[in-house]
This record gives structure tokens, C-alpha cells and sequence, in this order.
């Protein structure tokens, strides 16, 4: 079988285990069954996510000019807490950003080989969580928009973290149960006074059983330095496709990269 296409981050189902399909210019193919198959992938192109020319990639699948200008790529999409939608405020097209921002946020807990916190809209559960590898999680907060969520994050991320270290997520093998909600009742002396209407209590945790096993070593490759790599598809966590001896490639840091993708028994 042979694919070709611009790469978008996988497309996953909640299932146990979960269910993944790789997004190539969205033909998508169902990668749990390649599992023992060897894959062969070259880099052959780019193709922006906003504007769809060859130009390299700069970040988040933008090319350099589209990262400094489409809303999509704002500064609210990694920083929340800096949103102005609710105010009528623009930082580069109010109508996309209100579309984005005002709408029901929630903050959580998430253990992905170290408990964090974070953020995302409401219709993005559970994907958000699966695509950081997340083995548990725990809404903490139910805001009404992105802002409130943001406020809330920057007064707990002092301290715990908020970034997902991923070769911790990718080494973890923790068995039994995680007490999501404990951890909850520790860190509840650090929410924010002004934002206590947004607490909530007694959420229901959320457990991700993934089609992959830790493996002995982690070695993370990229195309700009690989462009051709063949290897047998062993698994999945998070956006990371892991392969035979401890190879592994993120899928979404690849998104606007056009490839040729092989696959053989």
C-alpha cells in the first residue's frame, strides 16, 4: 500500500484501546492495523495549513508568514490568559478569535507521567487529552470562556506544571489507579479567589487505555533531519507513532509536511 499527502495530526476515537487514523491531506488511514508492519515514510514537501504553498515550516503547521498572521496561530492558542474576545478586543480577526474564545473552556488535571494542569474547549474532551497522552484526567473548572480558563491555569501552573514532557509520557508504565481528585483538594488552596465561581467538584475521571507498550529506550527522530525513515510500527501514545527499537515520531509536530507513505507486511 502507497499514501501521499500533507500530514495533519491523528484523528483518534476513545476506545479501548484507542482507535487512530493518520490524517494525510484527509485520506485516513487506520494505523492500528498496521501495527507489526514495516512503514517506510519520506519527506517530499510542504503544505501550509493556512495557505497551502510549498513553503517550509515554521511552527504549528503555519509557514512563517501564516504563524505571524492568521488567528489560528495567535498568541491565545498556547496563552489564554492573554484572550480579549470577551472585551471586543481584536488581536488579529475578532470573528475567529470570539468563535474560538467564547465558548465553555475547562481546566483540568492530567497525568501524563507527571500530574499538570491545563486547558481546552469543551468540545475538544477528550480528544485534547488522548493527543497529549494522558492517562487520566480531571476537569477542575468549568468556565464560560477562554479568558476565565487562562486566569485560572496561571494561577496553578505556579505550581505544578503545564507542559506535557513527552519522553516522560512516553517512559511511563503507571499501573492502578491515579487520585486525580486528591490532588485536586491539595492544589485547591491555590485557585483564584476571583475566579471561585468556575470551581467544580466531583467531576468524573477520565482513564485512556492506548495500543502501545513502554519501550526499553526513546529516541524521537523529525523529518528535517530523517527525511527517509523504514521502520516496524509497534504502537501509539499521544501523537507519537513508536516504532521497533525505541524509535518514535510526533505526528502532529509534522502537520503541513507533504510525505510518501509505504507500507509492507
Amino acid at each position: 500500500m502507497q499514501f501521499q499527502g500533507q500530514i495533519l495530526k491523528m484523528v483518534s476515537y476513545d476506545a479501548k484501546p484507542i482507535q487512530y487514523y493518520l490524517n494525510l491531506s484527509a485520506d485516513l488511514i487506520h494505523m492500528n492495523e498496521l501495527f507489526g508492519k514495516e512503514l517506510s515514510i519520506r519527506h517530499i514537501g510542504f503544505q501550509c495549513v493556512h495557505c497551502g504553498e510549498d513553503k517550509p515550516i515554521y511552527r504549528m503547521g503555519f509557514c512563517k508568514s501564516c504563524f505571524f498572521e492568521s488567528p489560528y496561530a495567535s498568541d491565545t492558542i498556547i496563552r489564554p490568559e492573554l484572550s480579549t474576545a470577551h472585551l471586543g478586543v481584536a488581536e488579529r480577526d475578532l470573528d475567529v478569535e470570539k468563535e474560538i474564545q467564547l465558548q465553555p473552556h475547562t481546566v483540568y488535571l492530567a497525568y501524563t507521567g507527571d500530574v499538570k494542569v491545563g486547558v481546552t474547549r469543551n468540545t475538544q474532551i477528550p480528544t485534547r487529552w488522548i493527543d497529549q497522552g494522558a492517562t487520566f484526567a480531571l476537569p477542575i473548572a468549568r468556565t464560560e470562556n477562554r479568558y476565565e480558563a487562562g486566569m485560572i491555569e496561571v494561577a496553578l501552573k505556579e505550581h505544578l506544571p503545564d507542559k506535557t514532557n513527552w519522553k516522560k509520557m512516553l517512559q511511563d508504565d503507571f499501573e492502578g489507579e491515579m487520585d486525580l481528585a486528591d490532588f485536586q483538594q491539595k492544589i485547591k488552596q491555590y485557585f483564584p479567589e476571583d475566579f471561585q465561581q468556575f470551581y467544580s467538584e466531583g467531576e468524573d475521571l477520565w482513564k485512556f487505555d492506548y495500543p502501545f507498550e513502554k519501550p526499553q529506550k526513546v529516541t524521537s527522530f523529525t523529518l528535517d533531519k530523517k527525511p527517509e525513515f523504514t521502520g516496524r510500527l509497534t504502537g501509539i501514545k499521544g501523537q507519537y507513532l513508536s516504532f521497533e527499537g525505541g524509535d518514535f515520531i510526533n505526528v502532529r509536530g509534522h502537520e503541513g509536511y507533504v510525505v510518501e507513505l509505504s507500507v509492507k507486511n
